[in-house]
């Protein structure tokens, strides 16, 4: 005798049955369901379209599942701030609404992996922070790189910041873009290698250093290097050098290695050994 509809309903929400069913995947419903739609040929019209709408159900919301929309993704991202940390804090943002007064100008690389604010706790005006490809320092230039020439300006000259860190990374693409020029010049990119050609002469050093390394190993070498030429540019800014001599302004780079959990931080000396690991 074929099962009534009403007795499908009941099985279907006896509380053992919709205990199983919750620990199961999307998928293994759906592949169960379909499978008494196998078996069971002769279900009622009614039972056979509800498990069939339950179906249908079931697999738009696991295909929906793996979708990610980005409008959301923001809205809830703010929500969470605003909740947690904005309402939270009033006192913090009612400074902030009057001005800034940071005392780290940071230079950090725009990998996703290597927020500045994230690894050193920075909180809302703290740091004046400066994103780019490597995070790499152009030498002084009115005419070239001048995005970063404003921004290095205006920390030292309107903000009066006390210090500048240049945090290079673990694994950064594009150390290993600047590794991986041939010899003869010759460049594969609109943007990315001309940038990094800014950090040539690391890579000069650590070529001539270390020959006997692999390839991993002399971009990590390079990573760090690469700080220390940035910070070396950093004194071809006059105002930042007048800082430096007059101690008003004290530079100095890092290395944060994602993989170990590792941060290196060193003064201006240049000394790869850093002063502080944690």
């Amino acid at each position: 005798m074929a099962p009534s509809f009403k007795n499908c309903m009941l099985l279907c929400c006896t509380p053992k049955v919709s205990e199983d069913m919750a620990q199961e995947s999307y998928e293994e419903a759906i592949a169960g369901l379909k499978k008494l739609l196998s078996e069971k040929a002769d279900l009622q019209d009614a039972a056979a379209a509800k498990i069939r709408q339950i179906t249908a159900e079931l697999s738009a919301t696991t295909a929906g599942s793996d979708s990610f929309d980005p409008v959301d993704r923001i809205k809830t991202g703010f929500t969470h701030f605003k909740k947690s940390k904005f309402e939270t804090n009033p006192d913090l943002f009612g400074q902030l609404a009057k001005g800034q007064s940071p005392k780290f100008l940071v230079f950090a690389c725009s990998d996703s992996r290597v927020c500045p604010s994230h690894i050193l706790n920075f909180q809302p005006g703290e740091a004046f922070v400066v994103r780019n490809i490597a995070n790499m320092v152009p030498p002084y230039d009115k005419t070239k790189y001048s995005g970063v020439g404003a921004a290095v300006e205006y920390a030292i000259l309107h903000l009066k910041v006390e210090n500048i860190v240049v945090i290079g990374h673990s694994c950064c693409g594009g150390i290993k873009g600047l590794m991986s020029i041939p010899d003869d010049g010759t460049i594969s990119s609109d943007f990315i290698e001309n940038w990094v050609k800014i950090c040539a002469p690391a890579k000069t050093k650590i070529q001539s250093e270390g020959t006997e390394l692999s390839f991993e190993d002399k971009c990590t070498n390079c990573e760090k290097e690469a700080v220390n030429v940035s910070l070396g540019n950093l004194l071809s800014y006059p105002f930042v050098r007048e800082c430096v001599v007059n101690k008003k302004l004290f530079i100095r780079g890092a290395h944060y290695n994602f993989v170990s959990g590792a941060f290196e931080l060193w003064n201006l000396d240049f000394k790869i050994t850093p002063s502080l690991a944690v």
